[in-house]
C-alpha cells in the first residue's frame, strides 16, 4: 500500500506531488449483514496454498534483493503468476507502462466463462518496496487473489459475468501502473466494468479488520461491499469501515466512476485499545509494525487474518457472479 499522497494527472501523466504520512483514518462499525447469500455455495480457500505463493514471492525477494518496481525480483514476480494463470486456463495479457525510466507491468487474468458486457474485476498491487520482500504488503493480497482465480478455474466457475483479475505495478510510486491501466480504456470499456474489488494488505500480524467506506465512492459501491461485510458478520468477527482515499489502487476506478470495495488490516496506524479488545492483538503497536520495513517477510503475515480475507474473496466472488 503506498503512503498517503497528493497526486495530479495531467492527460495520462501521473505525477507525484509528495509522499506524505497521515494518522489513521476515522473508522464506524459497518452496517448489518443484508445481502442474499450466494447461489452457489462459495469454496474455502486454502490458507497453507496462499502461503505457498508467499513463499514463492520470498524466494523471488531473496533472489533477486526485492520486489519493486523495475527491478528483476518484480518481473520475476509477474512470471510466476502469469505461468500458474495460463496453467489454469485464463488468458493473460501483461501489460507495459513505463515509469521514471524504467519499464513497470501491470498482469490481467480473464476467464474464458462469463458475459463479456459485465466484467467484475478484482486486483491487488504485486510490487513492493526496494528495502523488503513486501510480503503483507503486498504479497499477502496478490497471493490471496490468485488462489481464488485458480479456485475458479479448479472449480470451472461459469459467472453470470465476466471475471477478470489484475495485479498492478508500481502501486508504491503512487498508484502508476492500475491508473495507467483505466486511462488505456474506452469510454465503453471502462462501461462494462461493473465494480471494482481491491486487497492491499490482508495479512498484518496485529491485524484489524477494514472494509472499504462507500462514502464518497461512485454510486453501487455499497452493494459491491456488502458481500465482503456479509461474511465477516457471519463469522461473528465485528468490522470497521475505512477510507482508504487515494492509497490504493481502486482509487483510478473510483475516479473513472466505477463502484469499488474491498479489505484491508491495517499498516502503520496504531491499534486502539478498543480494536484490540474485539480482534484480539497488541493496543498501542502498529497494525504491520513492519509495513515498508525489510521485516515485512514470511514471519511477517497474521495466518488467520490471511485465511479469513481470501475466504471472504472468494465470497464476494461466488455472491457477484453466482455460477
Amino acid at each position: 500500500m503506498t503512503r498517503r499522497s497528493t497526486l495530479t494527472r495531467t492527460g495520462h501523466v501521473l505525477a507525484i506531488a509528495g509522499i506524505l504520512f497521515s494518522g489513521a483514518t476515522a473508522a464506524v462499525a459497518a452496517e448489518p449483514s443484508t445481502a442474499a447469500p450466494a447461489a452457489v455455495a462459495a469454496p474455502d480457500i486454502s490458507v497453507e496454498d496462499v502461503q505457498a505463493h508467499l513463499q514463492e514471492l520470498q524466494s523471488i525477494a531473496d533472489t533477486h534483493g526485492n520486489r519493486a518496481h523495475g527491478e528483476p525480483g518484480f518481473k520475476a514476480s509477474i512470471d510466476y503468476l502469469q505461468g500458474q494463470l495460463d496453467a489454469a486456463g485464463f488468458t493473460t495479457t501483461v501489460q507495459e507502462f513505463d515509469f521514471f525510466g524504467q519499464t513497470g507491468y501491470n498482469l490481467v487474468a480473464e476467464w474464458p466463462a462469463g458475459e463479456a458486457s459485465e466484467v467484475l474485476m478484482l486486483g491487488a498491487h504485486l510490487d513492493g518496496v526496494p528495502n523488503g520482500p513486501g510480503i503483507n504488503d503486498n504479497g499477502s493480497g496478490s497471493a490471496a487473489l490468485l488462489e481464488v482465480a485458480l479456485t475458479v478455474a479448479e472449480q470451472d466457475l461459469q459467472p453470470s459475468k465476466k471475471l477478470r483479475f489484475a495485479w498492478w505495478g508500481a502501486e508504491e510510486l503512487g498508484l502508476v501502473g492500475s491508473t495507467h491501466y483505466v486511462d488505456s480504456l474506452s469510454d465503453e470499456e471502462k462501461a462494462a466494468i461493473t465494480g471494482y474489488l481491491n486487497f492491499d494488505m490482508v495479512g498484518s500480524p496485529n491485524a484489524g479488520y477494514f472494509v472499504y467506506s462507500p462514502d464518497g465512492q461512485p454510486d453501487g459501491s455499497a452493494e459491491l461491499q456488502q458481500p465482503l461485510n456479509d461474511y465477516f458478520d457471519g463469522l461473528g468477527v465485528a468490522t470497521e469501515e475505512v477510507e482508504i482515499g487515494g492509497r490504493s489502487d481502486h482509487a483510478a476506478f473510483a475516479d473513472a466512476g466505477i463502484p469499488t470495495a474491498g479489505t484491508f488490516t491495517g499498516a502503520e496506524e496504531t491499534k486502539t485499545a478498543e480494536q484490540a479488545e474485539k480482534w484480539g492483538g497488541t493496543a498501542g503497536d502498529a497494525f504491520d509494525p513492519c509495513y515498508h520495513r525489510s521485516c515485512d517477510d514470511l514471519d511477517n503475515v497474521n495466518t488467520e487474518a490471511l485465511d479469513r480475507n481470501a475466504d471472504a474473496i472468494a465470497y464476494a466472488v461466488w455472491t457477484h457472479v453466482g455460477g
